[in-house]
């Protein structure tokens, strides 16, 4: 591979862009016409697609019609793990309603009430899980935690 080339602001703000409008699959995809990013962006049509250019020759997304993906090398660009960590909760019943809600104050990827052995599952960028972990500490109501951390990704 050759040299990398450092991401300026707007490219940075681009990808951001894409990730947080874009739907997670494998990757994160983006459906939206480039007259409205661009709009959102507050950039000229012209000015997007050099940028978008730069960004696929790289690899950091990949375009098609109507579409735009970021890559693993995208996500990671812009501090977005590939591979997460989950957090599982056992709640106080009594407590439940003010434990979901403080979850929902967190800066957490996704959060779901779920059944069975524990009440809530927590996914968190893997960087963030001991940050996370301590906001969770100090919440009553929260009876037990298990954390786990993503190897790789198998599919």
């Amino acid at each position: 591979m050759g040299i990398v080339e450092p991401l300026t602001k707007r490219s940075i703000q681009l990808l951001e862009t894409i990730y947080k409008k874009g739907k997670a699959t494998n990757t994160y995809t983006l459906r939206a016409k480039q007259d409205e990013l661009s709009k959102h962006l507050d950039i000229s049509r012209q000015t997007l697609n050099i940028h978008l250019r730069k960004l696929k020759s790289h690899g950091y997304i990949r375009t098609g019609r109507g579409f735009i993906d970021v890559t693993e090398k995208g996500l990671s660009a812009i501090g977005v793990s590939t591979t997460p960590a989950f957090i599982l909760l056992k709640v106080s019943p009594i407590k439940r309603i003010q434990v979901y809600e403080e979850i929902r104050r967190l800066q957490v990827s996704r959060a779901f009430r779920i059944a069975g052995e524990v009440d809530s599952l927590i996914i968190v960028e893997r960087e963030n899980l001991d940050e996370i972990l301590k906001k969770l500490y100090n919440v009553e109501g929260i009876e037990d935690t298990r954390s786990y951390v993503t190897i790789e990704v198998i599919k």
